[in-house]
């Protein structure tokens, strides 16, 4: 089977992948774009992960301010060298960081930011709500833990759906990045500001 120069620079760009690596998936699957681009992702997201632990000091602090001047975000997002702060890859992912907690008003940059006592307070709402609803006793645990996932889903910045392509979240976004900069990146910390509030 012959594999157009077309498909594999789609592969590359969808996940990352080098044209070698995108040449030869496309051709084990005999074509097959989506189980292609599966597998690729999966490996890029595992390469990813064994970044994480490096040190992200280098970066950028990236501003957007929307609406003529009624709202405003301060981003720090932060890789390894100044070489990729400075790649279109990565400048380009810090603006679309910046324009998503413009858009979406995330509180937490990840779960692990919020204080364990509201993680408990809500707990305690949700299974309050959920007794007081009368709901059966052994359904009560997985209420609460959807309840709590979907706060994360809407409160943390990591775990939104990316607002330019909502198949993916901003952690989708970031490890895509990675596998395409070769380093390790972290979105440290954020303020948004919003004429008014």
């Amino acid at each position: 089977m012959t594999i157009s120069a077309e498909q594999i620079k789609k592969l590359r760009e969808l996940t990352g992948a080098g044209i070698l690596d995108a040449k030869k998936t496309l051709e084990e699957f005999n074509g097959d774009f989506d189980k292609a681009a599966a597998v690729l992702k999966e490996k890029g997201l595992k390469a990813a992960e064994k970044k994480a632990e490096r040190v992200a000091k280098q970066g950028v602090i990236e501003t957007y301010v929307h609406g003529g001047g009624k709202i405003g975000v301060v981003v720090e997002v932060n890789c390894e060298t100044d070489f990729v702060a400075a790649t279109n890859d990565f400048k380009n992912l810090a603006h679309d960081i910046a324009l998503q907690i413009a858009a979406t008003k995330p509180q937490y940059v990840s779960p692990e930011e919020i204080p364990a006592s509201k993680i408990d307070e809500m707990k305690k709402q949700f299974t309050d709500a959920a007794i007081a609803d009368k709901k059966p006793a052994t359904i009560i645990d997985k209420i609460v833990t959807g309840k709590v996932e979907a706060f994360y889903k809407e409160a943390c910045l990591l775990r939104q759906l990316f607002i330019r392509d909502d198949s993916q979240t901003i952690h989708d976004r970031i490890q895509l990045t990675i596998t395409k900069v070769g380093e390790n990146i972290v979105v440290k910390r954020f303020v948004r500001f919003e004429l008014g509030e």
